[in-house]
């Protein structure tokens, strides 16, 4: 083994410098090296007061900080002597560590307050001065553009969030639609699936949006993002995702009891009726888990639902069970699971948290969770 002298800089700051070392995990490793991969790009995302997170196309990871027990010596090698001296430019006691972690999408509903789009609201631009009873109006605006540079999250994940969150981009600019008005084009699209006669596994999205536009008034641009967001659109034609559209349709109805519940019964007879006769065999409560809380004040007694978003939950994991367990003391496994989905990678992620902020419980009816320190009501 060849020997070096070891000797601190004494050049000019032009050669001295401030490093940091960043430990790859295996698959950003496999991006970076890869031969065929020539357009990977690698973004640091995050406000001053935020932490940062790498982006890759498709995930999200936190940067975090580790403290080395020994420290890291940078050195190049000497200019009169390349072989035999190198110089230290920079001491180094930690390294920097990726972590994946679930994308900052939930700051959308914050920065997008305000800016939903309704039925009727065709005639109003976005970010221009509007007459409204009889006075000057602002309609605020935030561009796809500044959404997809200020978000913590990947672009796979960002549009991914997009369509998840039902956010339009309408003239480059971000508008959530009204609950209330995509569950009337829903309802239209299905029934003009059938008035029409057109298969909802290849209807031709030309004739769809055509005749919204012209009995109903609903932007084309509007209609077939809907359209997207429900199914595959493909060489001209949509292949309705069924579960996806039906589950849409129950929330819409579900959202009205928060604070007023309503009988099982009565709930599923209401949203068959919505999805009508074609499509009714596909309702089923399972398509709303995460979104529902369902009731049995005592035995015999017919089950209630209350409507119990998972969306409208703390990003927090500690604050997130917090609030599960002051709504409930204790929960079945196959309950609970769905509120953690948006706040855990994966499901050992979701384990974890578990572990960490529940305490595990088996009986005759299977496993449950309650709170590992009391909380009152």
């Amino acid at each position: 083994m060849s020997e070096l002298d070891l000797r601190l800089s004494t050049a000019t700051a032009q050669d001295t410098g401030s490093y940091r070392l960043l430990e790859l995990p295996p698959e950003l490793c496999q991006i970076i090296e890869s031969v065929s991969e020539k357009t990977a790009s690698l973004f640091i995302k995050g406000h001053p007061t935020e932490d940062a997170v790498l982006c890759t196309l498709e995930k999200t990871y936190a940067v975090r900080s580790v403290v080395l027990s020994n420290t890291v010596l940078v050195v190049t090698p000497s200019r009169s002597d390349p072989d035999g001296t190198v110089h230290i430019r920079d001491q180094l006691h930690e390294i920097l560590e990726l972590v994946p972690v679930v994308p900052k999408l939930h700051k959308l509903s914050i920065l997008l307050r305000d800016m939903e789009y309704d039925e009727g609201d065709e005639d109003k631009q976005v970010g221009q001065h509007a007459v409204c009873t009889g006075h000057i109006a602002t309609v605020p605006k935030y561009s796809y553009e500044q959404a997809r540079s200020e978000i913590q999250a990947s672009e796979a994940e960002f549009a991914r969030g997009l369509k998840e969150r039902r956010i339009l981009v309408l003239e480059g600019q971000l508008r959530p639609i009204a609950p209330a008005h995509l569950s009337t084009i829903l309802e239209l699209l299905l029934n003009y699936l059938i008035s029409l006669s057109l298969s909802h596994q290849a209807a031709p999205i030309e004739e769809l949006v055509s005749v919204l536009a012209d009995e109903h008034e609903i932007p084309r641009a509007v209609s077939k993002q809907v359209m997207s967001w429900f199914g595959d659109v493909k060489e001209g034609l949509w292949k309705m995702d069924v579960d996806a559209v039906i589950r849409e349709l129950g929330v819409g109805i579900l959202r009205h009891h928060r604070h007023n519940p309503i009988s099982e019964n009565e709930f599923l007879k209401k949203w068959k009726n919505v999805v009508g006769d074609t499509f009714e065999c596909s309702v089923k409560l399972s398509l709303l888990s995460g979104d529902y809380l369902r009731n049995l004040s005592s035995i015999g007694e017919e089950a209630t639902l209350t409507y119990f978003p998972s969306s409208a939950l703390p990003v927090d994991p500690a604050a997130r069970f917090v609030e599960l367990f002051l709504t409930r003391q204790r929960w079945k496994h196959e309950e609970i699971q769905h509120f953690l989905l948006d706040i855990a990678v994966n499901s050992k992620e979701r384990d974890k948290l578990l572990l960490k902020h529940a305490r595990a419980l088996t009986d005759t009816e299977g496993v449950w969770y309650t709170a590992r320190v009391s909380y009152n009501n």
